[in-house]
This record gives structure tokens, sequence and C-alpha cells, in this order.
């Protein structure tokens, strides 16, 4: 038996940690509210394994970030079971909430009707490309579900911090410019190729004065998918004094056409980095873009300070 004051065997009771006073405490950790809807990573390109496999290892950062986080994958030209399309997806998702409700209901369970979104969708897009955006609008409409739709994860500190990683990755930038040591590949200009016209570049051009920032060297976004402009960022770089270029993809990975960004590297005469892919960053953007869309969290995660 226990007494009010403890077990009656005598064994110690585990006492609360007092919560440290002041500005310096730690934060409580954050945890997805019961009924809260489902965070949607609405995947462009043609699906494959290697997409999903990109696609799972951000949606299990978010995961690891808000514990009883319910995330899914939906493919924007998926084709059935294995590539579940972002329509099918967010059908699915309302199904289950009403059925999970309806037998709730029928277990005497007291409980309150769904309401709300029954999902928050997040395209897995660096910046803006108006084309895809919209079609991941139109899946959100034709699949008749009510569901949040967020930006795209960039411009954002975190995404110049994750280019800087690829450009070292691929010898392309020192790792830290505080040491000492050079890295003879390294580029003294970057050109950032983003996808998506105009509102694209000017996106990138953004997270682009943030990785100068990092690696102290100019950064000119340009447009893959716009004849001409990596050649003459190239020639602007160039002009103004830089030898040594290097390429970097301000994009995650599946919306990349690789023959796209191989065809711009000959063009522009440089070594071109890996595209952004699962970096931690991304899943970290992703649960941010939800979360604020629901209002559970008050900021964005916040960058690494450059070297």
């Amino acid at each position: 038996m226990s007494s009010p004051t403890g077990p009656a065997s005598g064994l110690p009771v585990r006492m609360p940690r007092p919560r440290q006073p002041g500005r310096h405490r730690r934060p409580e950790p954050l945890a997805a509210p019961e009924g809260a809807p489902a965070l949607v990573l609405a995947v462009p390109g043609t699906p494959s394994t290697t997409t999903r496999s990109l696609a799972e290892e951000v949606v299990s950062i978010a995961r690891s970030e808000l514990p009883g986080l319910d995330a899914r994958i939906g493919y924007l030209d998926g084709d059935g079971s294995e590539f579940p399309s972002l329509q099918s997806v967010l059908t699915k998702t309302a199904e289950e909430r009403t059925e999970r409700y309806e037998q709730a209901v029928a277990a005497g369970v007291e409980v309150k009707e769904p309401e709300g979104p029954v999902a928050v969708v997040v395209p897995l897009l660096a910046g803006p490309d108006s084309a895809l955006l919209r079609r991941i609008r139109q899946a959100v409409m034709d699949s008749r579900v009510a569901a949040d739709l967020t930006d795209a994860l960039g411009p954002h500190p975190l995404l110049a911090e994750a280019l800087h990683v690829r450009l070292s990755e691929g010898g392309l930038a020192r790792a830290d410019r505080a040491r000492l040591f050079t890295v003879a590949t390294a580029a003294d200009g970057i050109i950032l190729a983003s996808v998506g016209g105009e509102e694209a570049v000017q996106a990138a051009g953004i997270t682009g004065m943030l990785l100068a920032a990092r690696l102290a060297v100019p950064v000119m976004a340009a447009a893959l998918d716009q004849e001409g402009s990596i050649t003459a960022v190239a020639e602007q770089l160039r002009s103004s004094g830089s030898q040594q270029l290097a390429l970097a993809p301000y994009l995650i990975g599946p919306e990349l056409d690789a023959e796209l960004l191989e065809a711009a590297a000959k063009e522009a005469g440089c070594d071109a980095a890996e595209p952004l892919g699962p970096y931690p960053a991304i899943g970290k953007l992703a649960l941010a873009k939800y979360t604020t869309a629901l209002g559970i969290a008050p900021q964005q995660p916040q960058g690494t300070p450059a070297h």
C-alpha cells in the first residue's frame, strides 16, 4: 500500500526535478497534439527508389523532431501502391480520420467530431517553382480534402549551411574558412542553380547572399531551365575576377533533371556539387512549415552561424 507521502515499502520516491528559472531554462519538449493533422510531404519528379529513400529520410528527421507526428509521403506523379499519388494519400488520410472517429463513437468513447484540416501539405522544394506548386495545389483540390498547403522550404539560413556542406564534400569549398589549410580545388565563385524561372532565381539569390557570407566568395543565382542563364552568370563572375567556378544546385533532388545539371556544368566549364538531398535541415524545415501552419511552434529552426 502507498501512503500520501510515498510507497509503504520505504522505497525512495523519485521527485520531479525543479524547473530551472529564467530565460536559460530548457524548453519543454514539443510533441504533436492529439488528433493533429498529418504532415504530407509532396514529392515532385518521377518516382524512384532513390526518391522514396530521400523522402523517407526527410520524414524520419521530422518525426524525430516532433514525437507523435503522423507524417506521410505523396508523389506528384505517383502511380499506385508503390508510389502513392498525393491525391490518393490525402483521400486515405481523410478516410482514416473519419474511421477513427466512428470507431470511438461505436465504442462509447466521448470524442469530439474531427474538425480543421486533415493534413498540412509541405512541398519538397528548396525554392518556389510556380509550375510544380500549381500542380500540387491542383492535386489538393482534386482530393476534395480539407488540407493546408505551405510554401517551399526556402530561402533559409539552414539551406545556405546545406549548400556549404555539399560544396565542401565535393572539394569545392573549405569546410571551415577559419582554418589555415587550403583546398586546392576550392571555388572562388559560385553559381547557385535553381529551377522555376525568375521567381526561383530571386529566392535562390537570398540564400546565395547567406552562402557568400559563409564562404567569403561571390555567389550568383541562375536558372537551369532558362537558356543562356548559366553561361551569362558564369561570364559575369569571371569578368569580376573569379577564376575557378563551381555549380551548386539549389535543389533537393527529385525535382532535378540530372542531364540538365550536367549540361549546365559543361556550359559553365566547372564542377558541380551534389543536390541538397536528405540533409537534416530539409527535414527540420519541412517540420517548421507544418508547425507554423498549425500555430504550434513560434519560430523556424535557427541556422548555424558562419564559421
